[in-house]
């Protein structure tokens, strides 16, 4: 039984002695499958065994000795999954002596040229993995038989010279231009060439082995792009390579009608950005693409790049007249974008102050497009330092400020109204039954969904307060049931400080569930703005009266410093975070030019503002009101714990209250 078992197990193939079924090709011919054995041991580079394999002799010694299990012999033409043969195999892992090995023995197979399922050659293959050693092999392999192997292209259309490029191989790149250069201006499917490839690798080896040895490489790339298009965001000295190869490369363009100038102006990169002008003829700076009408200078003012703006002008400085399609001029483009630096340049310069009252088509200035935007910032550069005309009216018949009505964000709204309210902007004439009301988007919505979070914050610092009241640090007399620190100031100013959290946190409750059912906008904004600023001083009130509590019943000093360190700071963070978040993006001296022109002008036209923006003025009120409660907030835990002597202890000076 037990030698019966025996023979069987011995009579059961190996799994390296499993092969896949019998394949086919598309016209039918069958395909040896290849022995697995065969193909680790050329995946491995193993010479000896795949010699051994192909060239077998049963019970030869030297066989037995590989420890390979001994089978039929094996093919040549044996192929893997993918129709490689073990010379692909061989040569994808650039073992280069077991491919001239291979080739020796079996130069009348034409192993050369042998293409797998996607039609690459072992040149594909090793051009691909970048092995130049097998590259260089198989070249001369290709020279010494005739054959013509370096111009093959695969299914996609690469020849091995477009593989090694795409993968930034320059060694491989090297060996493959110096043994024929014409595949250098052979172009793949999707009509990239091998020097377009090599650029987007990022391989300047690649690229400077293509030009040198090829004058007549193709630069082509995807959308009528050329090389110098992609060498922009790779490195200034693949650009100088490029220019110097062929200068001409700076004035094409793609089918966007972008050139290489263009794509520079969109990154931002000055040293690219004037080596392409030095390289390319004048008349690129005033190129427009065909999506707009935008030349580089647009682009660099859409995007923000005020030093290639402000570059390009230098070098040519009448290229700032430029419009687009719609007649904008790049300070319209960079308004649009909110683009403030590009502004900034524009209103600095003399020579470019005609641009800052210029019309597009539309009619509209870059104040107009600035107030659209939304760009507070912006609006305030122009009427400020630029000193532009608020009052010039569009082909609708509206000026600037009749569109800050547009502005769906409160504090966006806000800001506008106070820069425009500041320096004087007009409203278009119109009767006063027809003006329309800021209507504030979604606001009403926003404050519901906030007014509920904040109940709930209310609530807990109403909840601690109330707890904190009844559970007083020090504990309370056995005998007469007061408080055993009563006596002492601070304990004194945790009271004061305790209650006013609690009423504070309570009015905001009542504050915030009024204007949840509210019916006007209006109403429900004030009230929820009145109950912040009491959930600010409740908050304030609780983080001090706790440092009143921890005062009256620890006397280190190192503990009494730490504490109040950390809540002044604390403090001091959050009014700065809260100012910037809620407060108008205006400067001081606007924010006071705008209180100035609010007393001071006529009351017609603060009555007109008013009635249309009426929340405007509300919101600067509520921003000082909440400057002064904190600084107040700050000033009076100073004065409470700081003692006479200026340092902090547990013997404050004596409390006002």
């Amino acid at each position: 039984m037990d030698g019966q078992q025996q023979h069987i197990q011995l009579a059961l193939p190996s799994p390296a002695d499993a092969t896949p079924p019998t394949m086919e090709t598309n016209d039918g011919a069958r395909l040896a499958p290849m022995c697995p054995s065969l193909y680790l041991a050329a995946y491995r580079g193993r010479t000896e065994e795949v010699m051994a394999l192909l060239l077998q002799q049963h019970g030869a010694a030297g066989y037995q000795a590989t420890g390979i299990i001994q089978h039929g012999q094996c093919d040549i033409l044996e192929v893997s999954a993918e129709r490689n043969t073990v010379f692909h195999v061989a040569a994808e892992q650039g073992h280069d002596e077991l491919i001239r090995e291979l080739y020796l023995r079996f130069r009348e197979q034409v192993l050369l040229s042998r293409r797998n399922s996607a039609l690459d050659t072992p040149l594909h293959c090793t051009a691909r993995a970048g092995h130049v050693r097998a590259v260089a092999v198989l070249v001369q392999l290709a020279r010494d038989c005739g054959e013509n192997i370096l111009g093959c292209k695969n299914e996609a259309g690469d020849t091995a010279l477009h593989l090694a490029a795409r993968h930034g191989h320059g060694g491989a790149v090297e060996v493959l231009v110096s043994a024929a250069a014409e595949p250098a201006a052979e172009e793949n499917n999707a009509g990239m060439s091998p020097l377009y490839l090599a650029v987007m690798s990022g391989s300047v080896q690649a690229v400077r082995a293509i030009i040198r040895a090829c004058k007549d490489a193709s630069s082509d790339g995807p959308s009528s792009q050329n090389a110098l298009h992609a060498a922009v965001f790779q490195s200034s000295e693949m650009i100088h390579l490029l220019l110097e190869w062929r200068p001409t490369l700076a004035d094409q363009v793609d089918s966007s009608g972008s050139s290489p100038l263009h794509f520079a102006a969109s990154d931002g990169n000055r040293k690219i950005v004037k080596a392409i002008l030095c390289a390319a003829p004048p008349g690129a700076v005033y190129r427009k693409d065909s999506c707009g009408g935008l030349s580089a200078l647009h682009v660099a003012a859409r995007m923000g790049h005020h030093r290639v703006v402000k570059d390009l002008l230098q070098i040519y400085p009448d290229a700032g007249e430029l419009r687009d399609n719609d007649g904008s001029t790049f300070v319209h483009a960079a308004a649009r974008e909110k683009r403030s630096k590009v502004v900034y340049l524009a209103v600095k310069d003399p020579m470019l102050h005609s641009l800052l009252n210029a019309q597009d088509r539309d009619g509209n200035t870059p104040l107009h497009l600035a107030v659209a935007a939304g760009a507070p910032g912006v609006v305030e550069a122009l009427l400020r330092k630029g000193k532009v005309r608020a009052d010039v009216l569009n082909n609708d018949g509206r000026t600037a400020f009749d569109l800050a009505a547009g502005s769906t964000h409160f504090f966006t709204m806000v800001s506008l109204v106070v820069t425009l309210v500041a320096y004087r902007a007009q409203l278009r004439p119109q009767r006063q039954d027809h003006l329309k009301q800021w209507s504030g988007g979604d606001m009403a919505e926003g404050i519901d969904k906030t007014s509920e979070s904040l109940s709930v914050v209310a609530v807990l610092i109403a909840t601690a307060a109330f707890a904190a009241g009844f559970n007083v640090p020090g504990g309370y007399s056995d005998t007469t049931g007061e408080a055993n620190l009563a006596d002492k100031p601070s304990f004194k100013s945790f009271l004061f400080l305790d209650t006013l959290a609690m009423a504070t946190s309570v009015i905001a409750v009542i504050l915030l569930v009024y204007g949840r059912v509210s019916r006007s906008a209006a109403g429900s904004w004030k009230s929820f703005a009145a109950a912040l600023h009491f959930m600010w001083v409740s908050l304030i009130s609780l983080m001090v009266a706790f440092y009143a509590a921890l005062v009256s019943v620890v006397t280190t000093r190192a503990v009494n410093q730490s504490g109040w360190w950390a809540i002044y700071v604390c403090v001091a963070i959050l009014n700065f975070i809260i100012a910037t978040w809620v407060g108008p993006e205006a400067k001081m001296r606007t924010l006071l030019r705008f209180l100035q022109s609010s007393f001071s002008r006529g009351r017609g036209r603060c009555a007109i503002i008013k009635r249309q923006y009426p929340l405007a003025g509300a919101s600067v009120f509520n921003c000082f009101l909440f400057t002064a409660t904190s600084f107040l907030g700050l000033y009076g835990f100073v004065v409470l714990f700081f003692r006479k002597d200026g340092k902090l202890g547990t013997s404050p000076a004596p409390s006002p209250l």
